[in-house]
């Protein structure tokens, strides 16, 4: 079905050095393909390649040749390869067409020229697998990060292609959620389909996957059956920068004292509209906690963090410390947020200069070193001159990270700051949390992550239909709670 023969890959961009190289490899029909790897190893360029992205899109010089069912990507149109290869990317934003759910399920199928019975019977069959009938009928606009991945997933599936390409599909979904994705990947398999997934949560495919490809600076280093791979343990995997195939036991993390200061949240009320988003009588948490936000997608957590940082305007309550009362515009100015979507939130011209934006810039040459000091931290140093928009989804997360650092807020909250991050950077980012938390600062971190949450959380707060279910610290009971909630990975 698929064929690399001697592919080297380079982006038409002077800035950063990156690509992959002399690929040699045969996809057969039918084979689930697992390509893991470090952020920035060429996963994504792979998918672009197969789906004919680059160098159609994304470009750059291509030398060898990839052929897709007998067909030569170079000199197949886009058109002609959409209906053979479906793609789902690593921000599913950015292959939004419409506005409203149900449009954009129907958007591939009616390109395609299909009768308007047979779009309704493809969408009423996807939105069935993907347990995804709530959602039809919404904005776009209205939707978590984790439920425009289903959208995205169920907008591909409708198409019925006989290639899947998923970028990262589980970056944004609960373990719930990575279930249901767990499931229509296994269907797809059983339909004959040829599914490649690139992936840093490995778990969930170990048990679906023919074969896993690891990939190192552009190069394949190991091209395994699923069986041999799985034989490998947490230590060889971590070495690899892999994550493990057996997510955090919380069993063993001590209970930690989270500090005695505490931050009182009362009164947080908020709608969309006439739906009732957030409804928060009281909530305590200690001052200088890194405070895990967990619950389902879609439960509220991003309305919550948005709140909690006056980003909402119209939302009312008051964050109350131990020697002030805080409304929505001083939240504003004592809190910072690093955003699901970090394209947001990205502005200047390189790196570095995106971490000098958030400082004082009272002192040029010491903000300097601080902004060098944080990138050595994150791993980003050798891109500081290099254009955000031109590094990785995982690299960009990582500079949004440090721009949070450097702005010296002392209220901070992340949505999702470990989504498609390898496990290697996910420990810097634990790590530079608990130095944030060491200074003083109060986090709170929304995240699907157990890895993250088992490296550096001290508190919790578990969010339901836009209200508290249950909060605390590291007790035996909570570590019973959120073993549960991560069922579906442990």
């Amino acid at each position: 079905m698929i064929e690399f023969q001697n592919v080297t890959f380079t982006y038409q961009s002077t800035e950063r050095e990156s690509g992959v190289y002399h690929l040699n490899m045969t996809i057969p029909d039918g084979q689930v393909i697992l390509l893991c790897g470090e952020s920035g190893c060429g996963k994504t360029t792979i998918t672009r390649l197969i789906n004919g992205l680059t160098p159609e899109y994304y470009e750059g010089k291509l030398d060898g040749t990839v052929t897709v069912n007998g067909n030569d990507t170079q000199k197949t149109p886009l058109y002609e390869l959409s209906k053979t290869v479906g793609s789902v990317f690593q921000n599913p934003r950015s292959q939004f067409f419409n506005v409203d759910t149900t449009g954009e399920i129907a958007f591939g199928c009616e390109n395609i020229g299909l009768p308007k019975e047979e779009i309704y019977r493809r969408i009423g069959q996807v939105t069935g697998e993907l347990k995804i009938q709530k959602l039809l009928d919404r904005s776009l606009f209205a939707l978590s990060g984790g439920e425009k991945q289903k959208i995205a997933c169920a907008s591909v599936s409708a198409m019925e292609p006989d290639i899947f390409v998923l970028d990262e599909p589980s970056s944004n979904l609960d373990v719930a959620t990575i279930a249901d994705l767990k499931q229509v990947v296994a269907k797809w398999k059983a339909m004959g389909k040829t599914v490649i997934i690139a992936e840093h949560r490995l778990y969930y495919l170990m048990d679906i996957a023919d074969r896993v490809i690891y990939l190192k600076n552009g190069k394949i280093e190991k091209d395994l059956p699923v069986s041999d791979f799985g034989q490998l343990d947490s230590t060889q995997l971590h070495a690899m920068g892999l994550r493990s195939l057996h997510p955090a036991d919380f069993k063993n993390i001590p209970m930690v004292s989270a500090g005695k200061d505490l931050i009182e949240i009362r009164d947080f009320l908020f709608s969309y509209g006439k739906v009732e988003a957030m409804n928060i009588p009281i909530l305590s948490v200690p001052q200088g906690a890194i405070v895990g936000i967990l619950g389902d997608n879609g439960a509220g957590k991003t309305t919550f963090a948005k709140c909690l940082c006056g980003l909402e305007k119209k939302a009312k309550g008051t964050l109350n410390t131990s020697h002030e009362s805080l409304g929505t515009k001083q939240r504003l100015k004592r809190s910072y947020m690093v955003m699901q979507d970090v394209n947001h939130q990205l502005f200047t011209e390189s790196v570095s200069d995106e971490i000098l934006l958030g400082m004082p810039g009272e002192d040029a040459q010491g903000d300097k070193k601080k902004s060098d000091e944080i990138l050595d931290s994150l791993n980003l140093l050798e891109y500081k001159e290099l254009h955000p928009m031109s590094l990785s989804g995982g690299q960009k997360q990582r500079v949004a990270i440090g721009s949070a650092v450097a702005s010296d807020k002392e209220f901070l909250v992340f949505d999702e700051p470990t989504s498609g991050l390898d496990y290697h950077h996910m420990l810097e980012v634990a790590d530079n949390l608990r130095r944030l938390s060491e200074m003083g600062k109060t986090l709170f971190i929304i995240t699907h992550d157990p890895e993250l949450i088992a490296k550096c959380c001290n508190y919790f707060i578990f969010i339901e239909h836009g209200k508290i279910a249950w909060s605390g610290g590291w007790t035996s009971e909570n570590k019973r709670r959120i073993t549960d909630f991560f069922s579906f990975a442990i």
